[in-house]
């Protein structure tokens, strides 16, 4: 079953909270920066008895929990913003951990007015529809679903967007902010999709063979396909947010792959191999006329070098490296 946004079991306790009438609140974190455990869109929705989801964990987040259900009776129910700061020395808002960052948490209570909200925004996740979620002490909690507005939205404000102040208003995507395709179905395509499926991709595994038994069994995939490896470039777009990782069958099906995807623009393209064999890649390349910068462009051996043999050690090593380049424009 291939995996759900990670936001999904949070909205969806919310959901059913709602619909039994119990009370719930939502914690998110609107802003982050430096060593914060929670980054900017971790949420948590918090009852009396359970939660889902996560802003960062430790004391702080344990404050929060109990801070939100001490709240969840109000008979004012009023929307509380504030930083927390992971300093010892800070002389207000100490979140009582010591990681150096900040961070601006929301403690939003929902109403049962909100249940058409909420309900929409699971269904969302769960289809992959598209569409933004809006928070603001304005606007209340707002869905603007996968239409003309949000096509305006999106070519005009990244993933997530905060905007401090007495009217301060946060918007993010519903959905996966990052996709990784890989290009091949063989055992380690597998081995890294049920790895990868655990990381918050929207996961797309292509191959040209139709009956292969790994792409068939492949049940971590959103979406498989079977391709002329020279058609390969309509079925991956260029992306900030599209990973892609090469393991064809073999060389000359990597090499037809690679002339069609290297002068596109992605946050991440690899190929799997040994170093004899990528080199002869790039030599391949450079003979058909690429430059030294683009080449130098293209990943690989890719995975981070753990002596990995094994097609879930291989697969293991290759997330690491997909994560480290995820995260390294954080730091």
């Amino acid at each position: 079953m291939p995996s759900s946004p990670r936001d999904l079991p949070v909205w969806a306790l919310a959901a059913a909270s709602l619909q039994a009438g119990t009370p719930v609140a939502l914690l998110c974190v609107l802003r982050s920066e430096g060593s914060s455990p929670g980054r900017q869109g971790f949420k948590m929705t918090v009852t009396a008895n359970t939660v889902a989801g996560s802003i960062g964990g430790g004391i702080m987040e344990h404050k929060w929990v109990e801070l939100a259900r001490q709240r969840l009776y109000d008979t004012v129910a009023e929307p509380l913003l504030r930083p927390q700061i992971h300093r010892r020395e800070a002389p207000a808002d100490r979140s009582g951990m010591m990681c150096s960052g900040e961070q601006e948490v929301l403690l939003w209570p929902l109403a049962v007015a909100d249940l058409a909200t909420v309900e929409t925004i699971v269904n969302t996740l769960r289809t992959n529809a598209g569409g933004y979620l809006e928070l603001s002490p304005v606007a209340d909690l707002r869905l603007v679903t996968a239409t003309a507005e949000a096509a305006v939205v999106a070519s005009e404000t990244p993933f997530y967007h905060y905007h401090p102040g007495p009217a301060w208003r946060y918007r993010e995507r519903l959905g996966f902010r990052d996709q990784l395709t890989i290009v091949g179905g063989g055992h380690v395509s597998l081995a890294l999709s049920n790895v990868a499926a655990a990381l918050d991709f929207e996961l797309t595994v292509l191959d040209d063979r139709p009956e292969l038994p790994t792409f068939e069994n492949n049940h971590a995939a959103h979406h498989r396909h079977v391709i002329n490896y020279e058609n390969v470039a309509a079925a991956v777009p260029a992306s900030p947010h599209r990973y892609v990782v090469v393991m064809t069958v073999g060389y000359r099906t990597d090499a037809v792959v690679l002339r069609h995807l290297l002068r596109r623009s992605y946050r991440y393209l690899g190929v799997m191999g040994s170093v004899a064999k990528v080199a002869e890649l790039r030599r391949g390349l450079r003979e058909d006329g690429f430059s030294a910068e683009e080449i130098a462009w293209l990943r690989g051996p890719i995975g981070l070098p753990i002596h990995s043999q094994t097609p879930e050690e291989i697969a293991i090593s290759i997330a690491a490296e997909l994560i480290l380049v995820r995260r390294s424009s954080e730091l």
